[in-house]
């Protein structure tokens, strides 16, 4: 499975070297519109290869898609941890009555003591 796993990787790889040889020409990305440009201390447009373009949108909405689940699955997370930490607290509050009662000892030794 892992060489499986291994070729996926090795195939997408190979796929994303070939379409940024396919895409080396460049292209001109502005940040903000023409008429906002004026209001800018620094250069509105920036001329990259059409490759780099679209490899860092698709990185850009990866990391917008990971940072958003992060935030949507918070409250499970809390809610899941609040109930590990319950369920800790009872272990313990039952280890201590167990050993407090004798449950588990010999009847006999427990007589002795």
């Amino acid at each position: 499975m892992r060489y499986i796993r291994y070729v996926f990787w090795a195939f997408v790889g190979l796929v994303l070297i070939v379409v940024a040889l396919a895409n080396r020409g460049p292209v001109n990305l502005n940040i903000v519109p023409d008429e906002l440009a004026g209001f800018l201390p620094f250069s509105n447009a920036y001329s990259l290869p059409l490759f780099l373009v679209i490899l860092g949108s698709i990185l850009a909405g990866l990391l917008i898609g990971f940072v958003w689940e992060y935030i949507r699955e918070f409250k499970q997370r809390a809610d899941a941890a609040k109930r590990k930490r319950e369920l800790n607290r009872l272990e313990r509050e039952v280890q201590g009555l167990r050993e407090k009662t004798g449950e588990g000892k010999d009847d006999v030794l427990a007589l002795l003591e």
